[in-house]
Order: structure tokens, then sequence, then C-alpha cells
């Protein structure tokens, strides 16, 4: 089993390619697998035989663990690590209404089927999203993949035979924030190894890391007229691109946030590699832009644009997903007034961002509608006081608000 990343310890085998006596070439994908993340295909760096499948699908092992034997026809692999390994466990199945991140194999709704060797399900990490995203149930598609796996195209050429439309009851907003889909009512689901590793890492930071809280509006009128008028001359950027390079000047205002501490030690980090909280159907992921000290608001704003991409359609790296120093998470296009959000382990804080929503303000002694966006930064109380916090989110602020800075970055 490979380590996909510093922080992954198991991951789960979703399903096998290759099956026992499979002549295997060097880089055939031989399985593929879930981690906390994602799903991922696993290649063979060697030719051969696969001579025996130690981990069947379902089962969760740590990393480094032997989940199969591959050699020449005849070799003797030894014997015990079948027995040893644990008993296969439901997962759960990649439902299109439940918007179940990956790829996965599930039963497939055959009445010929036995219970003790049901027929398998096969879809890819892209088909699933795409289906997830229209409310496709994709075990109604004949997949052209090997094994009758369903992949992308499949889902394609099943829309367009449709106009399109979507065929399950929910719309995509519901089959993110509901991945229970079709979950009968007082009836136990096991969840994802997805949102599994989510909880236990946030219930962990939270419970170990003392959070303290700063909110402030900035006023993002002029912004938002100075992005339209970047939009009609051709350079489309979002907030959150304005809202990151703020973050990063911020950063290097005040080093302190850009580090991490285990409560006896401080690290204060070299980079800033800003994560950028990505949801996806079933879950979670944090793409991160590494270096993005260095990095100009265009360089920003591409590298934010093809991360989110990758994040949506399942193909981000361990590599993508590690090393973040700071986070920012912006729920700016799900319509709420505040909220708050729980410091990813191993860094100092996290920048939640809401709703640029019309608010009355004073101006000149006036009270005008002005477009007002509250801000929240969660902070490790050992090691940022609330005095830095506020000092920190302030600076944030007045740079969003700094139209004499964005004219420059942008001519």
């Amino acid at each position: 089993m490979p380590k996909f990343g510093q922080m992954t310890e198991e991951s789960t085998i979703v399903e096998w390619l290759k099956k026992e006596g499979d002549t295997v070439a060097k880089g055939n994908i031989l399985f593929t697998v879930e981690t906390d993340k994602a799903v991922m295909d696993v290649e063979s760096f060697e030719a051969g035989t696969l001579l025996k499948i130690v981990v069947g699908p379902g089962v969760t092992v740590p990393v480094q663990s032997v989940v199969g034997y591959l050699g020449e026809p005849g070799e003797s692999i030894g014997g015990g690590d079948a027995a040893a390994s644990p008993a296969p466990h439901a997962i759960a199945a990649p439902s299109a209404k439940g918007g179940h991140f990956g790829g996965a194999s599930l039963p497939a709704k055959a009445a010929t089927a036995s219970p003790a060797a049901p027929a398998l399900f096969r879809i890819s990490p892209r088909a699933a999203v795409l289906a997830g995203r229209h409310g496709i149930d994709p075990t109604a598609i004949k997949g052209s993949g090997p094994l009758g796996r369903v992949v992308e195209r499949d889902v394609k050429q099943y829309l367009e035979s449709r106009g399109g439309k979507p065929t399950g009851g929910s719309s995509p907003a519901q089959q993110e924030l509901h991945p229970a889909g079709q979950q009968q009512a007082g009836k136990p689901v096991l969840m994802s190894r997805m949102r599994q590793v989510i909880a236990e890492r946030l219930t962990q930071s939270f419970r170990d890391t003392p959070h303290f809280y700063v909110t402030v509006s900035a006023d993002m009128t002029d912004l938002i007229a100075f992005r339209q008028k970047l939009k009609e001359a051709g350079a489309p950027h979002t907030l959150t691109d304005f809202i990151s390079q703020s973050v990063v000047l911020s950063l290097r205002e005040f080093p302190i946030v850009n580090s991490s501490t285990d409560g006896r030690t401080t690290v204060q980090h070299g980079q800033i590699n800003l994560g950028l909280a990505v949801s996806i159907p079933g879950g979670l992921v944090v793409p991160v832009i590494h270096d993005a000290g260095s990095l100009t608001l265009a360089e920003i704003s591409a590298a934010s644009r093809r991360l989110a991409d990758q994040a949506r359609a399942g193909k981000l790296t361990p590599d993508e997903m590690a090393g973040g120093t700071f986070t920012v998470s912006n729920m700016g296009m799900l319509n709420v007034e505040n909220f708050s959000a729980i410091i990813n382990p191993g860094e100092g804080g996290i920048l939640a961002v809401a709703s640029v929503l019309p608010q009355p303000a004073v101006r000149d002694g006036q009270i005008v509608v002005r477009q007002m966006m509250k801000m929240t930064l969660s902070a490790d109380h050992r090691l940022i006081d609330g005095a830095l916090g506020a000092q920190f989110i302030n600076a944030v602020k007045a740079r969003l608000e700094d139209m004499d800075l964005w004219r420059g970055m942008t001519s």
C-alpha cells in the first residue's frame, strides 16, 4: 500500500483492476485506493504476473502493508498473509444522488447475484463526480472502460442522450450538502474514508488547539467595481484571488501567523503555503498553493483555478494537498452572513470568508448602502494573542479596501 502524502497513515482498497493470474505490464493500473482526500489509481512499477491478492476491496490497511504479490508464474510466495489480513467490510457506495466522491465498486442491481459473490459496479473517480453533479444514477450507465467500468465519456454520452437533464431527485448543491443521499432514516451507514478522516482530524484540532476568533467587516464596494472593470478588459479575477493575495501580503507582515506549534516548540515557516478549502461531493479538500508569497496576483489566480478544477475532478496529487501553513475558507457563494472555521492541524490559523451583502454603513456622516463582507480569523492561542490576531485581520481588511494597491498590481 503506497503512502500518499505525509499525513496518510492508512488507505482502503476500492477495486482491483487485475485478477490473480493476470499478466501485468509496467505502468498497468493494479488497483484503486481511497485515501482521506481522494480515490487514486496505483500503477505497477514492475512487469510480471499477479500471483496473489492479499487485501481485497473494502479493506483498510496501514500504508506499506503488503496487499498482493507480483512475480513469475509458479513462484512461491510463502503463506500466512491472507489469513492475517483483516476481514472485508462494506464501504460507502458512490451513489449519484449522494454525490460520493471518487471511483469505487459496489454491488450491482442484479437479481441473479448471490450474496456471497455479487456482481460489481465499477466507476472512475471523474465519472462519479460528474454523475453526482448532474443527479444521475450511474448504475444505469453501460461502462466502456476495463471490466465494464463507467468512465467520464460514458456519463457525458448518457447526459447527451437525455438532453443533458439530470435523472436524480436532488440538485447538485443538495448532493454536496447531503452526501447520505438515499440513506434510510435511522439506519447507520459507514462513512466514506474521506469523511472519517475529516472527522478525526478536525475533532483532534478542535480538542487540542485553543481557538479564539476575531471578526471584521470589509467594505468591498470599490473592489467589486474595480474587478468588473478588469473583467471587461479580459482579466476575470475572482474575489478569492484578491482575498488570497491580501492574506499572503499580511502573512508577510505578521510571520508569526504563518507558524505552527506542538505546544512545546514553535516553527515559523520559511514559505507561505496557502490552502484553499474546496467543497467536493461527499467532503472537503484543501489544495495548497505552494510558495504563494513569491507569486503575483495573476499567478495566484491561475494556481487557484487549476487546483480547484483538479479538486472537483478528483485529480489532485498528494503533494498538492500537503504542506499548508495557513488556510482560507470562502463560503461567499453560499449566502452566509458570518461563520467561523476549525484550524487545519499543523497550521496557526484559518480565515473564514462570508458573503458580500448590501449593508447600511456610515460614510462622511451619512448612512449609505455598501457591499460589506465579514471575515473571521480562527487563531491558535498558543501562538497568537488577541491583539496580534486583530492586527492581522485588520491588515487583510485594509488591503482589500486599498484600490491603489490593486491598481499597481494589475497595471
